[in-house]
């Protein structure tokens, strides 16, 4: 699923008008009708209804969805802002429509002065002030009526986007300003704000609405971000020949675990070995040799001369992929160690946890990772490589740039995790869920992606098919055991599962 800017979705807006064709006031409607059908889904016709419409299109969709609640018999009253005195053309037509509707409870339109509703318990606010047209913060009358909603009781459904809230970058709006929806219902596509954490609380759940636009102009129309979806991985995945063995399967070196922190070692080894490669050699100190050969007895240890870190390079030429950073720790010794080792590996590289620490207080080595690295942040230690970034666009902007310089991909986790690609394009993930906010997640994706190119995988879609399936298996077992106490052993458990539903071609709706 592609993820347009505001100007794109205008364009697109335009692009089905003129070519399915069909009328602005009628794919209008046909919008309102898809939201009426959502909102009737998900709040009983005993709800009383108060919808607060702007003067432009999403102030129409507004007012066309108070006629159609109100033709199912929902108790509706309405409020029109008009303070200029210039509603867009299809805004007008549909304030018209509902002034002619017998079944509207009550409609004011408002120019100057406005007597605020009582907004009590119980009660549904429909927000159509401002869609994803907004340029700039709310201010004035508007930024009043937004903290009035936002103090009072009632629940909050918002058209397409919370009003107040811009579509890509929120850096230097008034979060005060902004409308707290409980729900927001998203016009055809996600929109990039909504995917990040800083604005959860103002998009709340987040719906994505049909409303069938035209599927020629969304394919001719490029997009810079998208979401991924199940087709796009399993066209991505490899299969598996009836002849194969496990020399031909793929051999993954994972450089982990520092003494006190084998668990890291062992989570990543597991992953691996459940991500469908040959062999896992994992080097590791030796006071862990013990651990990982009775935690998994599948993989191969190794271990250099130093009993609790690790400080030697070693030959990777007989692997087909590495990863490195797990539980590794970050003295001076194993940082110079690790940049030496990911310098003369020849194979595909997976960088993580301490290994990105550790580039983040030494950063000339950065520019010695070679072409087609992945570098797996999270958010924090994101920011110890590039410095803190005021909220999630600017972070993600300079992941962006960070990946075309590096000619590498950066993956930077969270709810939506983002894969930043050489090539400048973005895709977001739609997997896992805050079960997943535990100890060791972030090494099972690193034993995921080093066993994927191990297995013959390009680094592209590694990132992509490990992601999804990291994100696949913790909603499995978040369906079966709960978020509260998923652990990172039952994202490795369910990785069979994952697979499994992948390569069955089932609906990956959890």
């Amino acid at each position: 699923m592609k993820i347009f800017t505001c100007a794109q979705i205008h364009e697109l807006d335009h692009y089905t008008i003129e070519h399915e064709p069909i009328a602005s006031i009628d794919l209008m409607e046909r919008a309102a009708k898809a939201l009426t059908r959502t909102i009737v889904s998900l709040w009983g016709h005993s709800t009383r209804v108060c919808v607060f419409a702007g003067p432009g299109n999403n102030g129409g969709d507004a007012l066309a969805v108070a006629r159609l609640l109100a033709d199912q018999g929902y108790a509706v009253q309405a409020y029109l802002f008009n303070t200029s005195g210039h509603l867009s053309p299809d805004c007008q037509t549909n304030k018209t429509r509902l002034e002619e509707n017998k079944r509207i409870e009550a409609f004011t339109e408002v120019r100057q002065e406005f007597d605020p509703p009582v907004l009590e318990d119980g009660m549904l606010v429909v927000d159509g002030l401002f869609g994803s047209g907004l340029n700039k913060p709310l201010s004035g009358g508007f930024a009043s009526l937004v903290k009035y909603i936002n103090a009072s009781p009632a629940q909050v459904v918002s058209i397409d986007m919370p009003s107040g809230l811009m579509t890509e970058d929120n850096g230097y709006n008034l979060r005060a300003n902004i409308i707290q929806a409980n729900v927001t219902l998203t016009l055809q596509q996600p929109k990039l704000s909504q995917l990040f954490a800083e604005n959860h609380p103002f998009v709340g759940e987040l719906h994505v609405v049909d409303i069938r636009l035209s599927e020629e102009g969304i394919r001719k129309t490029d997009a810079q971000y998208t979401m991924l979806d199940a087709d796009e991985v399993r066209q991505r995945m490899l299969g598996r020949s009836p002849f194969a063995h496990k020399g031909q399967m793929g051999h993954a070196l994972l450089i982990a675990g520092s003494y006190c922190m084998a668990g890291a070692a062992v989570l990543a080894a597991r992953a691996s070995l459940r991500s469908g490669v040959g062999k896992v050699t994992v080097n590791t100190p030796r006071r862990n040799i013990a651990i990982l050969q009775t935690a998994v007895p599948e993989a191969i240890v190794k271990s250099g001369s130093e009993e609790t870190i690790f400080a030697e390079t070693i030959d990777t030429e007989e692997y087909q992929a590495m990863g490195i950073g797990p539980g590794l720790g970050v003295s001076e010794q194993t940082a110079i160690a690790m940049i030496s080792q990911v310098r003369r590996t020849q194979c595909p590289v997976v960088v993580d946890a301490d290994a990105i620490n550790m580039l983040a207080t030494h950063r000339a080595w950065m520019q010695q990772l070679p072409n087609g690295i992945i570098l797996t942040p999270h958010p924090k230690e994101f920011d110890r490589m590039e410095g803190s970034s005021a909220d999630s666009y600017e972070r993600l902007t300079k992941a962006c740039n960070m990946a075309e310089r590096l000619k590498g991909y950066i993956i930077l986790k969270g709810h939506y995790t983002a894969i930043c690609m050489p090539d400048g394009h973005v895709m977001f993930n739609p997997t896992g869920n805050a079960g997943m906010a535990t100890a060791g997640s972030g090494d099972v994706l690193t034993g995921i992606l080093t066993a994927l190119l191990a297995r013959g995988y390009s680094q592209e879609d590694a990132c992509i098919v490990g992601v999804y399936l990291h994100g696949l298996a913790g909603d499995l077992a978040a369906r079966d055991l709960g978020e509260e106490s998923l652990t990172a052993g039952d994202i490795i458990n369910y990785l069979p599962q994952a697979f499994k539903q992948i390569k069955e071609q089932q609906d990956c709706t959890i």
